[in-house]
């Protein structure tokens, strides 16, 4: 029980400091679009790996050109991660894109077809 409340402790800690780290432009990548978000972190049980699912409201290619650009840069922000958080180790990054909210506007619009 207290293993899962601070694997969501730190899922919650990557999730806002890398989140910040992009709107605040800390990674000085043209890639990396600052209207991008970090949606989910899923977190290994032993911290060794975390998986970090981004989101954007622009266009898919300019999504994917902001994960790959996030994931050239993992190392920059893994260094950066560890300076905030307070474990022995910090976890190797992955970022992947997200689909959900692309998801739920086509759930919407297929409702709303349905209504018609």
């Amino acid at each position: 029980m207290g293993n899962s409340i601070r694997l969501k402790r730190v899922q919650a800690l990557i999730r806002d400091e890398i989140g910040t780290m992009i709107v605040m432009g800390i990674v000085k990548d043209p890639r990396i679009s600052h209207m991008s978000s970090v949606t989910n972190v899923r977190v290994s049980r032993d911290i060794n790996y975390a998986k970090v699912f981004i989101s954007s409201f622009e266009d898919h290619a300019s999504l994917k050109k902001t994960v790959d650009a996030l994931n050239h840069a993992s190392g920059f922000i893994q260094q950066r991660l560890a300076k905030r958080m307070k474990t022995r180790n910090t976890p190797k990054l992955s970022f992947f894109v997200d689909n959900s909210i692309e998801n739920g506007i086509r759930m919407i619009n297929l409702l709303e077809e349905l209504d018609t």
